[in-house]
Parts: structure tokens; C-alpha cells; sequence
């Protein structure tokens, strides 16, 4: 495996990923590997593609938000991953976006959510073969989590990069991240639709659609959407609603 090209790759967006680093991701993907061959991780195994689709695309909100703060200031200063901030992945799946943030930015507090218990096996394999500390991956339905006064309302940042619509993801995870915290939707190529049938359900949610950053993954021409959604006042306290209603019936 040849970790210098991870290195190249997020050092285009300006990350700098120490040898112990590289090492943590190489572990990553050697489990991926090993868990993908019993369980349905991810369909993308090639260890180059998996640098590029899975890893260089979950750190890509680093430059997203390092372009952003030069329009917008409070971006960089609610957002500060290298000083560390309380994160949320809801419906983490194999650990993307939030897993390989936590190795690149050791000072994040990350929580890993799936409600599927044989991927939370996994991640935490993950974490444990890594040794990485202050993050957890916890097996549970993000409707269920959602009311937790544990976890309501408590995180800096929210992401997801689950396949539903923009209007049942806010759902799911605007309920999580506090006021003036984001939720940063991952998406592919052209998102404007999506946003505006969207917009209605993210402002009942408590949340403002303030930016889409657009790019394409390095060293390739696939087309990837940031959706920056800020919490401008607390989510109503009938939402998220009983599982399995917001994917059925969105906002």
C-alpha cells in the first residue's frame, strides 16, 4: 500500500497527515477489507479508490470550510477542527464521513451513529486496533438518539453522507447540533432541487440553508456537494418523529 499518495491527495486540501496518521489509515482499510469479505460495508475496495471516494472525500470539509470563512467568518471559528469541536455522524455507515475526521483531527470529540449493530462491530475494531480516544460509535436509530437529552442539541457540527433526501436527513440530524452549530450535508454533483424542495422541512427543523460549496474530488472529475445548513433556533421538540416516519413522509 502506498500511503504517500493519501498524504498528496489531502494535502491539496490542506491537511497534513503525519506517518502515525497514514498508519491509522492504512489499519482502516485493511479492516475494511478484511470485514467487507463476511458483511456489506462498501462496494468500493480498490485501495486507491477507497484513498480517493471514502477518504479524501469524508476529509474534504476541510477545505470546504477554509474556502467558506473567506465569505463567511463564523464558518472558521464555529468550525475549527484543528482546535477540536463536538461532532456527530448520523447513519455512519463503514465510518464515512466521521471516522477518518477523527483520525486526521485527533482533537475532535466524534460519535459514530448506524442502526445496524454487525457495522458498529466494525467500528469499533476500528477504533480499538487504532487506539483512537474520544469517539464512540454507538448502535442506534437516529429518531431514537435524536430524543436523548444526552445528545440532543449538543454537537458543533452534525454530518451525514446517507443517501436519503435533504429534507429526511435534516430531520434526522438538525435535532443533534445546537444553535449557531451546522449540519453539513455530503451529496453528489447538482444538489439545487434537492435544496429548494428541502428548504421547508429545514426551517421547521430550526435550521438556514447558508452555503453550498461544490467541488470535485482530487484527481478525478466526480462532482461532490457540500450543503452548509447553520441551527438558528432549536429544533421543536416533536421532532424527530417515530422511526421510520421521516424517511416515509418528509416535512
Amino acid at each position: 500500500m502506498n500511503n504517500l499518495k493519501l498524504k498528496q491527495l489531502v494535502e491539496k486540501q490542506s491537511i497534513i497527515l503525519t506517518d502515525a496518521k497514514l498508519r491509522q489509515f492504512d489499519k482502516y482499510y485493511e479492516l475494511l477489507v478484511e470485514w467487507n469479505t463476511f458483511m456489506n460495508l462498501t462496494a468500493i475496495t480498490q485501495y486507491d479508490e477507497v484513498l480517493v471516494k471514502h477518504f479524501a472525500d469524508s476529509l474534504a470539509i476541510k477545505s470546504a470550510i477554509a474556502a467558506l470563512s473567506k465569505i463567511d467568518s463564523d464558518i472558521c471559528k464555529i468550525l475549527d477542527l484543528e482546535k477540536g469541536i463536538h461532532i456527530v455522524d448520523v447513519g455512519t455507515g463503514a465510518g464515512f464521513p466521521g471516522l477518518p475526521i477523527k483520525i486526521a483531527f485527533e482533537n475532535c470529540s466524534v460519535k459514530l451513529l448506524d442502526s445496524l449493530n454487525k457495522r458498529v462491530q466494525f467500528l469499533n475494531e476500528v477504533i480499538t486496533k487504532n487506539e483512537l480516544v474520544n469517539v464512540e460509535a454507538i448502535h442506534c436509530r437516529a429518531e431514537d438518539a435524536g430524543r436523548d437529552i444526552y445528545m440532543r442539541e449538543q454537537y458543533d457540527l452534525g454530518v451525514s453522507r446517507a443517501v436519503s433526501n435533504l429534507a429526511t436527513l435534516s430531520e434526522y440530524v438538525l435535532p443533534f447540533v445546537k444553535v449557531g452549530g451546522y449540519f453539513v450535508a455530503y451529496k453528489s454533483g447538482e444538489i439545487e432541487e434537492e435544496v429548494d424542495c428541502s428548504k421547508k422541512a429545514i426551517k421547521v427543523l430550526g435550521g438556514q440553508v447558508k452555503h453550498i460549496y461544490k467541488f470535485c474530488l482530487p484527481d478525478t472529475d466526480i462532482e461532490r456537494s457540500f450543503v452548509f445548513i447553520k441551527k438558528i433556533h432549536t429544533t421543536p421538540k416533536k421532532y424527530p418523529r417515530k422511526a421510520g416516519i421521516p424517511s416515509k413522509e418528509p416535512i
